[in-house]
């Protein structure tokens, strides 16, 4: 009888320390992601010499195909060519911006645009490789606020969209001086949308109330879990159309050469079209302007990064969703 009292005492325990370790362990790693997420994310500015990365491919790939003495000489003409570099050569900047929905990269935008500011002049030149199939208004509006500080200090700036420039990030792109894409790059889509879902006749199918208190007749119009009428319909369609209008508006300012009514609809177009309405100025990816470039500039592409904290990496979907229900329209 005790050696089963014993037994089972036994038992209690090995499952009492079990749970014990894994309630221990996950107090640690609590912890642990608690005082990393304190921890502020790393910034830091990196910049890359395009012109010394192209140099550099060029030389392996001589040492692997040329005879030892054309390798040599080549060697030699390299080093050549480096000594007599002019440190007034004009200068090409470039930066990538990869847009999401919520233009998040327009943070790290604000950043490198106000370094290369710091520093360049009339004489040089900003390069941007965009792509984006657009996102909220405010986002995108911000992020080609920030391409209109590079006009506003008199620098050059051009744009290439070698896979998608549409909705926002056309209303980034059009702000240039001049747009590059490849042939088959997605440009235009000039329109204004607005889209949710509403859930209220499965709230009142489960006799679920909705209740919503708001001050003002338009603070809000269509809602996710409330019954939308037809003023609320007409509102928001008022609310798109004026959005519309600034956003031709602005498209027509920076791209004089473009029919606004044509291009303006809503549609998309490939590059090849795209040239011939006006939207875009040449055909040529950015790669082919790079190596072009770097003939007659120094060419330099910055980027800011910023490590982002353990629990900011680990909430920011869930975060992002809940915001993305929150806009109410997006370009």
């Amino acid at each position: 009888m005790w050696i089963d009292s014993l037994a089972e005492y036994g038992m209690f325990m090995a499952k009492f320390g079990t749970i014990f370790i894994a309630l221990c362990l996950l107090i640690v790693l609590v912890f642990t992601l608690f005082m990393r997420g304190r921890e502020a994310g790393e910034e830091h500015l990196e910049i890359k010499h395009i012109n010394q990365k192209l140099d550099g491919f060029r030389l392996l790939i001589s040492a692997t195909v040329l005879p030892k003495k054309a390798f040599k000489k080549s060697v030699k003409a390299q080093k050549q060519k480096d000594k007599g570099s002019d440190p007034a050569q004009k200068k090409i900047y470039v930066i990538n911006f990869d847009g999401d929905i919520r233009a998040s990269q327009v943070n790290s935008l604000r950043e490198e645009i106000t370094a290369v500011l710091s520093i360049a002049d009339q004489n040089d030149e900003v390069l941007l490789v965009l792509e984006s199939n657009g996102g909220t208004v405010h986002g995108y509006g911000l992020a080609a606020s920030q391409l209109c500080r590079i006009k506003d200090k008199g620098i050059k700036l051009t744009v290439a969209v070698d896979k998608v420039a549409a909705s926002g990030g056309y209303m980034m792109a059009c702000v240039a001086d001049t747009i590059i894409a490849a042939p088959f790059a997605i440009i235009g889509s000039i329109g204004v949308l607005a889209q949710l879902p509403n859930f209220n006749r499965l709230l009142k199918k489960h006799d679920i109330d909705f209740e919503q208190i708001a001050a003002g007749q338009y603070k809000r119009t269509l809602t996710l879990f409330g019954e939308n009428t037809g003023k609320d319909r007409e509102k928001l369609q008022q609310e798109l159309d004026e959005t519309h209008a600034l956003f031709k508006q602005f498209v027509q300012e920076n791209r004089r050469q473009a029919e606004i009514e044509k291009i303006a609809t809503g549609e998309h177009w490939y590059g090849l079209k795209a040239q011939q309405l006006g939207l875009i100025d040449k055909i040529q990816c950015s790669d082919d302007f790079i190596c072009e470039a770097v003939k007659l500039a120094d060419v330099y592409e910055l980027a800011y990064i910023r490590k982002r904290p353990v629990l900011e990496r680990i909430f920011s979907p869930a975060v992002k969703a809940t915001r993305l229900l929150a806009d109410r329209w997006q370009v």
